[in-house]
């Protein structure tokens, strides 16, 4: 198997789960960047800050301020601050939200289920192991930011 079908594969996949993202953030008038912000803060283990998601998101401290507020008003997200230091900013889903991530997106979640049904569980690792490394490989590639 070449370069070319896993390139032109991956960038399907990517295209799909784009419309997908697409779709929710114009039904909840946000930006592309408000749902992958939503997509970390979700799938981050530990606490999120703006500073993370700024680096995460290569963006400038302006725009995640603007970012967040979007995802606040819209009730996607509330920020707290650390008990310790009433300076840091944690950020995190708002109740609820989560509901109505899931609601638009669980097509795409049982469209994954359908495919991975096609599929042992000796397959499953072999194809996580290679997202997993294939996610490493590109993670390493990202410039520094500034």
């Amino acid at each position: 198997m070449g370069l070319h079908r896993f390139a032109v594969a991956l960038r399907r996949t990517l295209g799909e789960v784009n419309r997908v993202a697409h779709d929710f953030a114009s039904d909840q008038r946000l930006h592309p960047t408000d749902v992958h912000a939503l997509s970390f803060v979700l799938d981050h283990e530990g606490p999120v800050t703006p500073g993370l998601l700024r680096s995460h998101l290569g963006l400038t401290s302006g725009a995640v301020t603007a970012c967040l507020d979007r995802l606040e008003k819209a009730g996607h997200i509330r920020r707290t601050r650390e008990s310790a230091d009433r300076r840091v900013v944690h950020v995190e889903y708002a109740d609820g939200a989560m509901a109505v991530a899931r609601d638009h997106f669980r097509p795409l979640a049982e469209a994954t289920e359908r495919a991975r049904e096609r599929f042992d569980e000796t397959e499953l690792a072999t194809v996580l192991r290679f997202l997993d490394a294939l996610n490493d490989e590109l993670a390493g590639q990202r410039a520094p930011r500034r």
